[in-house]
């Protein structure tokens, strides 16, 4: 038997709407998955290593559902631009450096370090349109003990030539050789058909994807609803579709009877919304990304009541920070200005949401997880608050909601993925 023991303050998400405090609890992981929480630790397990974290508190991983990998490079550029230009200032050509395979490893790196010491424990990435620097960052990432989704980038059309694939046959011929060479070559790291957005893919390309998707049974990942000007160009690239959903629906790559994601959806109608939920597409929901290139505000209760599947995300380099600490504060003040300003009809996010999005939410995508409940699949940080001092006693309640406005990567005493402890 593979076990360990962790005891401390344990806390977890109930549902959208509760979070779970239990102090000085036992938190059981056997073979990697949660055997479950206990106040005093069973018989079964009296032999079993306790590590005990004493007043530390002890919660779920959290989980990037939507992140660029090479945007990494250039994270905090830009922040005054709308999305089309700043994919044009920025993106493409910074993009374009990973046909370089020295550039891709350092830069790679530099993410990968990144992401191991951070709150993250699982992702779903962008690379480039490059397969050898796509296979190197999925090296870099299985290595890194992390849980991801990789995504080779797919555009022939609507970007600079230095970038995009020359023609549809290329494109995929390049994106079956990454799936042959990558479906089942890894643990821990898995491939995703990632077409950028329906303004770089030409119909026909769109097609023969969900033609890969469904010969290597692969899940699909893009952007949806993000910014207005993006919207109306997607109306005159498929005049037929109902609207920016309604298109990838047509190509057959908005979920139903395999897993979805779609970031953004800040300005999806009410029809988009229902071909969401009948399809089981995730939300990437991108906070600070939607504010910093001024695309809007998701009205994510609308979603939840609506009985739509949302996860947060940093969005990096839309967003500024790999950080998902700060994706959940962002969440929750973007959240309260869309209230007050623009519609008084949802509900601003309340904390135990934003720690439903970042751990549950986010982690059904994944399977069992983003929760300690038995059977559940084991991702867990450990955080030390005892440098963010305070004069007043706080309950841990208070402690955890004040470590995630205040505290970062350097407050994590250990993080473990999938029952395998990183630190």
């Amino acid at each position: 038997m593979d076990a360990f023991v962790f005891k401390g303050h344990i806390c977890d998400s109930i549902d959208r709407n509760h979070l779970r405090i239990l102090e000085h609890h036992y938190l059981v992981c056997e073979d990697g998955r949660c055997k479950g929480v206990f106040p005093t630790l069973p018989a079964a397990y009296a032999a079993v290593p306790v590590e005990d974290f004493g007043d530390r508190l002890i919660i779920p991983g959290l989980i990037d559902l939507h992140l660029h990998a090479p945007q990494f490079s250039f994270r905090g550029l830009g922040m005054d631009m709308e999305l089309l230009d700043w994919l044009n200032t920025h993106t493409f050509p910074e993009e374009s450096k990973y046909r370089d395979l020295a550039y891709a490893d350092l830069a790679y790196s530099q993410l990968t370090a990144h992401l191991i010491r951070s709150e993250t424990t699982r992702a779903c990435l962008f690379a480039t349109v490059h397969v050898p620097a796509t296979e190197l960052l999925m090296e870099k990432l299985e290595q890194s003990g992390l849980i991801t989704y990789v995504g080779k980038v797919n555009m022939n059309r609507n970007g600079p030539m230095y970038l995009i694939e020359p023609s549809t046959v290329e494109a995929v011929r390049q994106t079956r050789k990454w799936l042959s060479d990558t479906v089942g070559r890894f643990s821990r790291t898995k491939p995703i058909i990632t077409p950028r957005f329906i303004p770089s893919c030409t119909d026909d390309l769109l097609y023969r994807l969900a033609d890969l998707r469904a010969e290597f049974g692969v899940p699909v990942q893009s952007h949806l609803s993000e910014n207005l000007g993006e919207i109306a160009w997607v109306k005159e690239l498929v005049p037929t579709a109902k609207n920016y959903g309604d298109a990838y629906r047509k190509f057959g790559l908005l979920g139903g009877d395999y897993p979805c994601i779609m970031a953004h959806c800040v300005h999806s109608d009410a029809l988009e919304m229902e071909y969401l939920k009948e399809n089981g597409v995730f939300v990437a929901h991108s906070p600070e990304s939607n504010m910093n290139i001024a695309s809007g505000v998701a009205p994510v209760n609308r979603f939840l009541d609506y009985g739509i599947k949302v996860g947060l995300a940093t969005d990096v380099a839309g967003g500024s920070h790999e950080s998902m600490f700060k994706a959940m504060t962002h969440a929750i003040q973007a959240s309260k200005l869309r209230w007050r300003l623009l519609d008084q009809s949802v509900a601003p996010l309340t904390f135990d949401t934003a720690f439903y999005l970042a751990t549950r939410g986010g982690g059904a995508f994944f399977g069992k997880v983003g929760a300690f409940e038995e059977g559940f699949e084991m991702d867990a940080l450990v955080l030390d608050d005892s440098t963010l001092d305070h004069p007043q006693p706080l309950s841990v309640r208070e402690r955890l909601e004040r470590f995630i406005y205040l505290g970062d990567e350097r407050n994590l005493y250990a993080k473990v993925v999938g029952g395998r402890r990183l630190f």
